[in-house]
């Protein structure tokens, strides 16, 4: 095989392969190479959604470990030299795949720019920079289960797979553009997640897109063990997915009619309280707008949904806007973004002082009253909240959204008058996989509510990823997904992620539709992570039995 066959300093041969060149890169040619590679998969992540793209960095992370070693006086130079330069491949892969798939991150800045876009260098490549380094983690991880046979594409997957779940979980974790998010643009493969999540489908990602590596072992085609499992992984993905959807259950909840309402608002407008009248009467008139000749506006419905931080205002505390509100929606319920104050005690204060709390909240209003609220739960690092204020402050650092932001103390449930119980999800919260309904409540939800504001990131590549991400959860836990952002995309949809009404990015419109029924609760929203970890446990085996076989002079 490949690796086998080639040994470092062997000299210049004239018929290189492209995979053997890899083997052998060394320097900066090494660290191109894994950049690029690492850019190529970002063709695989919404808008694009071009899967195969992720074949590139798969098998060239393949072939960047095969080459990850150095020689030393000894076994303990060799290994420490063998994990080194599989982590710095492991970065630099990373770091091209990051760059490449969240470059947005700068529009954020630009927003307010004059107080900003002297942090835009940290945005646009220190956030890439960071999270390289959990894909570092994965490859030195790999390269200690790593073999010289096609089984060594399940030492990627253990240990790619292990530092993803860490990115998504450390620090308030990030799981956004997980490897596994290339099969979740694919009709019919995305249906696995309800079996084993979006960690499930980084792990079966990577065996399916690192297997042609192994076509270049030995120099010759055949079809390798590696090869056989992608194989027999797609067609079992691809059955599973057709025999869902086939079997889907259908069906409306009864007496429920939603409207959706994008405002396409500016950002650099939407939190001045200047604007707040204007804001508010551009709502009202587009909510009331008669979408098709015989329709009359919201009396046509019975919910209304707005998108999150509706307001540059205190809802609570403008009566004429309750008023307005109540006057335009009639019997309509509005489910709205809006801030949300609460006088409460600061535990670690002296003398038990009191502040004003202020939440990151959905509220439901009916008839000019408040019924029912959720406050956000997981907040924005960096956007709602300055993570490591301590170090940070000092150097006049602050977080994009004015104002202290407060976490929610839950529970995620939701309950508005006519509707179904929902599991409300606050922009950022709807990228979480597991954590969207929870588990040990006494009802299970019906539905996901997602508001969010990706009015920030402009008409980038951010919201289209936003919104598969949200899509991904319906998937997971078999409910129906009702989504209103600032500026797009909204959309309801089904709980197998078929998209029944959408609005495009960019666009001031409403839809109406109706809210779909959940399905049964699929494997994994019973239990989370049980086969995510089962899958993981089967992928160490097989990379264990790809280095015995090593060890025993298999291949």
């Amino acid at each position: 095989m490949a690796q086998a066959s080639i040994t470092k300093g062997a000299g210049a041969e004239p018929a290189l392969t492209i995979p053997q060149r890899i083997i052998l890169a060394e320097g900066w040619t090494r660290r191109a190479i894994a950049c690029l590679a690492g850019a190529c998969g970002a063709l695989a992540l919404a808008p694009i959604d071009f899967a195969p793209a992720m074949v590139v960095p798969m098998c060239v992370a393949v072939w960047l470990l095969d080459g990850a070693a150095t020689s030393g006086a000894g076994a303990l130079s060799f290994a420490r030299g063998s994990m080194a330069s599989a982590a710095g491949a492991g970065w630099w892969l990373g770091f091209g795949y990051f760059l490449a798939g969240l470059w947005w991150l700068g529009s954020a800045l630009l927003v307010q720019a004059d107080q900003f876009a002297w942090a835009l260098p940290l945005a646009v490549v220190g956030v890439p920079a960071g999270l390289a380094c959990f894909t570092a983690l994965g490859f030195a991880l790999a390269r200690l289960l790593w073999s010289p046979g096609s089984l060594r594409v399940f030492a990627l997957a253990a240990g790619l797979s292990a530092s993803e779940w860490l990115r998504g979980h450390m620090m308030t974790g990030f799981p956004w553009n997980d490897f596994g998010m290339a099969l979740a643009g694919v009709p019919a493969l995305d249906q696995t997640a309800s079996l084993v999540g979006l960690h499930g489908l980084d792990i079966l990602a990577m065996i399916v897109f690192a297997a042609p590596a192994t076509l270049a072992d030995g120099g010759r085609r055949r079809l390798t063990p590696a090869i056989v499992a992608a194989l027999i992984l797609l067609a079992a993905m691809g059955a599973y997915g057709a025999l869902r959807l086939a079997r889907s259950e259908g069906g409306f909840v009864e007496g429920v009619r939603l409207r959706l309402m994008q405002p396409a608002l500016p950002q650099d407008a939407k939190f001045k309280p200047e604007n707040g009248a204007e804001i508010l009467r551009r709502y009202l008139e587009l909510t009331d707008r008669a979408i098709a000749p015989g329709h009359s506006g919201v009396a046509d419905v019975t919910h209304v949904i707005w998108p999150e931080s509706a307001f540059p205002f205190i809802l609570s505390r403008e009566p004429q806007a309750m008023a307005r509100i109540a006057a335009t929606m009639g019997e309509a319920t509005l489910l709205t973004g809006a801030a949300r104050v609460e006088d409460a005690r600061v535990e670690d204060a002296p003398g038990g002082k009191r502040r004003t709390k202020i939440y990151n909240a959905i509220l439901a209003l009916q008839r000019g009253r408040i019924v029912a609220a959720y406050d956000k739960i997981h907040l924005v690092p960096f956007g709602e909240y300055l993570p490591l204020v301590g170090l940070l402050g000092p150097l006049g650092a602050t977080h994009l959204v004015p104002g202290i932001w407060d976490a929610g103390a839950g529970p995620r449930r939701l309950r508005a008058p006519g509707l179904p119980l929902a599991a409300p999800l606050v922009c950022y919260e709807a990228i979480f996989p597991g954590e969207t309904v929870e588990p040990d409540g006494p009802e299970r939800p019906q539905w996901l509510l997602n508001l969010t504001n990706d009015g920030w990131f402009g008409a980038t590549s951010g919201p289209y990823q936003h919104f598969a991400q949200a899509r991904l959860r319906a998937i997971e836990e078999g409910l129906p997904l009702a989504r209103v952002a600032n500026t797009g995309i909204s959309a309801i949809v089904d709980p197998y992620g078929r998209i029944l009404e959408r609005l495009p990015l960019g666009v001031e419109a409403v839809v109406d539709g109706r809210l779909p029924k959940p399905a049964t609760p699929p494997p994994f929203a019973l239990h989370p992570f049980l086969w995510t970890s089962t899958l993981w446990f089967f992928t160490i085996i097989f990379a264990a039995l790809g280095r015995f076989r090593g060890f025993a002079g298999l291949t």
